[in-house]
């Protein structure tokens, strides 16, 4: 396994390849609006996942993720990617029954035993998780991708959602950023950051599991929009804004290094762009491409405070800006 280098079978890498969310949002306009009483969360404020409700008390969560290698070995690419799908049923407050694996294999290029360790590690990471990989759908591709395709369950009154946030509570961020920065940094070095793999591989099942015991409502992960295009997306869909303390946002080892170096990826400086017309910033320009890091399977943004997790900022009524970083 050791003589290919997956990233550079890629023009992007992990969450960071994401269609712009300005771009996206154009495609999918006029899309929104169905309603429905079963279809609780629907595609209107771009949330983590879909979530239907069946009786009073379950609802079913539905997701799907995938992406191209954001580190070379492929075990640990595996292990990222499937992180990666099932935060966003813990993003939503609910815990993950089954998945199945999407698959994108260049089967000329690449040897299927890579593609078996890739396997490998999602399917470790979901029996962490307590999920059934019940098999899934594979298409000769270009470029390798991998990712799952996940239902979970919840109980559609108690849900963690992005548009329920309200002026007066704190916002805490489950896991620090940086991985973006890191990841481009291997990509283009072939250096292994371990502590960005071991981020990236952390399930977000405990913090979703404390918002729920503490009562908290709102909350989002932080995946290739980056902290600043998925807070931007939260407060605007609540009808309230946020005001970050920049100080109080934990980074990785070596991410402002990477930054520093220039090792920042185009979907880190979209993302930026797509907040510009509603920032306000006092501090620097690196600063806010720290704050708008396309990350990969990143923490959870939560709207509250859990264990473990650093107030980084509050919800603050509407105002002039959606966000203000100090």
């Amino acid at each position: 396994m050791t003589g290919f280098r997956l990233t550079q079978y890629a023009h992007g890498g992990g969450c960071s390849c994401k269609i712009p969310p300005g771009e996206l949002e154009d495609i999918v306009r006029g899309l929104t609006g169905y309603t429905s009483p079963e279809l609780v969360v629907g595609l209107d404020d771009g949330d983590d996942a879909s979530v239907v409700a069946i009786d009073d008390t379950t609802a079913v969560v539905c997701t799907a993720d995938f992406f191209t290698p954001v580190v070379d070995d492929p075990y640990d690419f595996g292990r990222v990617a499937a992180a990666n799908a099932l935060s966003d049923i813990y993003a939503m407050g609910g815990r993950p029954l089954v998945a199945v694996n999407l698959v994108g294999w260049p089967r000329d290029v690449l040897p299927t035993e890579v593609l078996r360790e890739v396997l490998r590690g999602g399917l470790d990471v979901a029996r962490t998780a307590q999920c059934h990989v019940g098999g899934g759908h594979s298409i000769d591709d270009p470029e390798p991708k991998y990712g799952m395709a996940v239902t979970g369950v919840a109980n559609p009154h108690r849900l963690l959602r992005n548009d329920s946030a309200r002026a007066g509570r704190p916002i805490s961020l489950s896991k620090p950023l940086g991985v973006g920065m890191l990841n481009n940094r291997h990509k283009a070095t072939g250096e292994v950051f371990p502590q960005a793999i071991a981020s990236m591989v952390a399930l977000n099942r405990q913090a979703g599991r404390d918002a729920l015991d503490a009562g908290i409502t709102a909350a989002t992960d932080v995946t290739g929009f980056g902290l600043l295009g998925h807070l931007y997306k939260m407060v605007r869909a609540s009808g309230v804004s946020a005001v970050i303390d920049a100080a109080a946002v934990p980074y990785l080892d070596g991410a402002r290094e990477a930054l520093r170096d220039g090792y920042v990826s185009g979907g880190t400086k979209s993302n930026l762009d797509w907040v510009r017309s509603g920032l306000r910033a006092s501090v620097d320009e690196d600063e806010l491409l720290l704050l708008a890091d396309a990350q990969t399977s990143g923490g959870l943004l939560v709207v509250g405070e859990i264990p473990g997790a650093p107030v980084i900022g509050e919800i603050v009524p509407r105002g002039e800006h959606l966000i203000s970083v100090r």
